[in-house]
């Protein structure tokens, strides 16, 4: 791998490429600062030209430029320049910059020249409340020719400063870049697999982390110094340690609960026989909380079981809403969340070769015994991977809190009213990063438990069928709990559309239409824009979470783990936060991005990219690797072996990874409610305008008019992507 040759061509390479950077690199800044130098000069003359002789006039002058330019500095020296000139000055910052600028090499031959009625511009620089500043000695000429005094206006050149650090950050990021891909190029084995690796370090690298420690160093820079009193301040309350334990009491509940509704509505779908439209029907049901804004459902339950609502009030009688709390929270976080487990545990069970359990009900093991030895120890990472993306999406989770917490503070509100509320972004940043203590450890312990166990089921020979593992009491029990589980979303859904027709639900019920003409004039343009940007991340994430879950399952490499944590870690970092870290990093040089569509698309990317990880990864370790070796052993190239032979076999997975960026970036709120612009807007943004200032028949209107365009483009996805007639599987009884 490493010979002499291949050393010798990558020094050449790389010393050549160098010296041609440099060159270019230094040319570039060379003519930059020779433009901005000369600009410099032009604007300081014609300041000079400006100077009042009236030393009251002076004084007033000189406070006006100070102000309007932060950068520049103004003094003066009052009598004969040759005769001892005394500094007008009461500040002891400016006596000590001009004992600096006196003891200087030039000042003399400076002040020789304002004799002689010139301008001196001195080649030296100093250190002014951290901007290095250049001195021009000007000379005050009074009307009859003498010289009262020695303006010294004191520049600072930022723009070519500025401009030098972005031109040395470019320079160092292309060289990397192309040295890497030089070596990978010659030493690697599967140079196309050492570049994805490079890209998904890099989109991860600038994305997240950078962004992340934008927003770190306001909690940890006070002053422009290094200060931990803030996290002191914050570790020695009570208010943090209480918010912490009730966030990981939330989300381990949710999860469970979550994990194991889901589970038996993918076991349903999936392991009972049912006619293709039940299925679909169930199916559909089961994904509609997802498909909606995060709030519209809670607000659903507010307006039934709420103090006011209509069931609690006005058919019980009953005052106190019960819905209040962590019950209500863990009843809503579920309802809205299990669809998360349901697509992918339904994934994991469809992979499954029915052979392995129509072999154990051979060996008369019996249904249960066949699906506790079975079917459950093989969606065993299904079920994992469910509750880690249910975990941490429920204690990130700040909306449903909001609304029905109640007294039950979680750490993700109270980050979100540090930063939103109260506007102390390094506050909001302390209770996030102490917030990613329980999804750490909940994804330590995910990984240690699946690497420990195989689940390969898939070898080349697959099934066209699955197995029906469900008695009749079973079945009537499992189809008595969905149903009332997909009556209750109906009901709610109901609620919501419902509220399309109302004047102003909870005040007044007269029935209208005029909600539709007012919600589609005034946000015409969002429902545009949404769904365009929707659109654009959809086969994004897709192909990027693929080919993440293909690398990090099949390859090793150094950082492999790294990598890892990195994509999964937007889902443990409440969505404001990301928001607001966005906004830090990238409303600046070197990338701006701020107010543009392409940093909604990114956010909505890196915020669903850990379940196009996890779901890809879910469905890759039930595929025997021995398939992809047969391959390989017969010349293909990586990257044929993963379009003609992996990239099929977790096409289920790519399009659920699809459908579900589309949604979430369709119902997205605390991510990119910072990130909206008057140019790009968003469709829950509205919705929660809206149902703000009590006008939930618009905020109904648009909830609705969102649900249809996410159910129009499953549809379409459906249609697009059909299943493999080889994987696809039907449910038969044993016989």
């Amino acid at each position: 791998m490493f010979t002499r040759k291949k050393l010798l061509v990558f020094g050449l390479i790389s010393l050549l490429f160098l010296v041609f950077v440099t060159w270019i690199f230094s040319t570039i800044s060379k003519t930059f600062n020779d433009i901005s130098r000369n600009s410099q000069t032009e604007h300081i003359v014609t300041l000079a030209e400006s100077v009042p002789s009236d030393p009251e006039s002076f004084r007033i002058w000189k406070e006006k430029i100070e102000s309007q330019d932060s950068g520049m500095k103004i003094l003066f020296l009052s009598g004969d320049p040759m005769d001892n000139p005394v500094l007008e000055t009461s500040n002891l910052q400016e006596e000590k910059l001009f004992a600096e600028l006196k003891a200087s090499s030039d000042f003399t031959q400076a002040i020789e020249s304002v004799s002689y009625q010139e301008k001196f511009f001195s080649k030296n620089s100093y250190d002014v409340n951290g901007m290095v500043v250049s001195p021009v000695y000007v000379p005050l000429v009074v009307d009859d020719y003498d010289i009262a005094g020695t303006v010294i206006i004191l520049s600072s050149d930022s723009s070519a400063k500025n401009f030098n650090s972005l031109l040395f950050f470019l320079g160092l990021i292309m060289s990397f870049a192309v040295l890497t891909a030089v070596w990978i190029a010659i030493f690697s084995r599967e140079p196309i697999i050492g570049y994805a690796i490079i890209i998904l370090f890099t989109i991860v690298g600038v994305f997240v982390v950078y962004p992340l420690y934008e927003a770190f160093k306001l909690s940890v820079i006070a002053d422009g110094k290094v200060s931990l009193d803030v996290w002191k301040l914050i570790l020695s309350q009570s208010k943090i340690w209480i918010a912490l334990k009730n966030s990981v009491i939330l989300g381990v509940s949710t999860a469970t609960v979550a994990t194991l509704v889901g589970y038996i509505f993918a076991f349903y779908t999936t392991r009972t026989v049912l006619s293709p439209r039940m299925r679909k029907f169930i199916k559909a049901l089961a994904n509609l909380p997802v498909i909606s804004p995060p709030f519209s459902l809670t607000l659903a339950l507010v307006l039934l079981f709420g103090n006011n609502g209509f069931v609690t009030k006005s058919l019980l009688g009953i005052t106190s809403g019960p819905i209040y709390g962590l019950q209500g929270l863990l009843a809503i976080q579920t309802l809205t969340m299990f669809p998360i487990a349901f697509s992918s545990i339904e994934g994991v069970l469809q992979a499954i070769d029915a052979t392995t359990e129509e072999a154990s009900m051979d060996l008369r093991a019996g249904k249960l015994k066949t699906f506790l030895g079975i079917t459950l120890p093989l969606s065993t990472p299904g079920i994992l991977s469910a509750w880690l993306l249910v975990f941490t999406t429920a204690i990130a989770d700040f909306a449903n809190p909001l609304l029905l917490g109640g007294g039950f503070s979680v750490l993700s509100v109270v980050a979100y009213l540090e930063v939103v509320g109260m506007s102390r972004v390094n506050y909001g940043t302390i209770y996030a990063l102490v917030l990613l203590l329980p999804t750490v450890l909940a994804f330590f312990v995910q990984r240690y438990w699946i690497t420990r166990k195989s689940y390969v089921t898939v070898t080349g020979k697959p099934s066209t069928r699955l197995y029906d593992l469900t008695s009749k009491p079973v079945k009537t029990a499992l189809g008595i709990f969905i149903g009332f589980f997909i009556a209750f979303i109906i009901a709610l859904y109901l609620t919501i559309l419902a509220g399309c027709f109302v004047k102003n639900w909870g005040i007044d019920y007269s029935l209208t239409l005029e909600n539709f003409t007012e919600a589609f004039r005034r946000g015409g343009k969002s429902v545009k824009d949404t769904t365009l940007l929707a659109i654009i991340s959809a086969p994004i994430a897709g192909i990027l979470g693929m080919m993440a879950s293909y690398i990090l399952v099949r390859k090793k490499f150094p950082g492999k783990r790294l990598l890892e944590f990195l994509i999964l870690a937007p889902f443990a970092i409440p969505g404001t936060l990301i928001g607001i870290s966005y906004v830090l990093a990238f409303n600046k040089a070197p990338i701006i991005l701020v107010g543009t569509g392409a940093i909604l698309v990114i956010a909505y990317v890196i915020r669903e990219l850990p379940f196009g990880l996890e779901n890809g990864s879910s469905t890759l370790r039930q595929i025997d690797p021995a398939i992809e070796e047969a391959a390989a052993d017969l010349r293909a190239g990586p990257a044929t072996i993963f379009r003609t032979i992996t990239l099929p076999l977790i096409r289920p997975a790519f399009v659920a990874t699809m459908s579900y960026t589309f949604v979430r970036a369709m119902t997205a709120v605390s991510t990119i409610i910072f990130l909206v612009s008057p140019r790009w807007y968003h469709m829950t943004v509205l919705v929660y305008n809206f149902a703000e200032n009590v006008k939930f028949g618009l905020a109904s209107v648009m909830s609705v008019t969102l649900i249809a365009i996410v159910l129009i483009a499953f549809a379409v996805i459906n249609l697009l992507f059909k299943h493999n007639i080889l994987l696809e599987k039907s449910s038969t009884q044993e016989g």
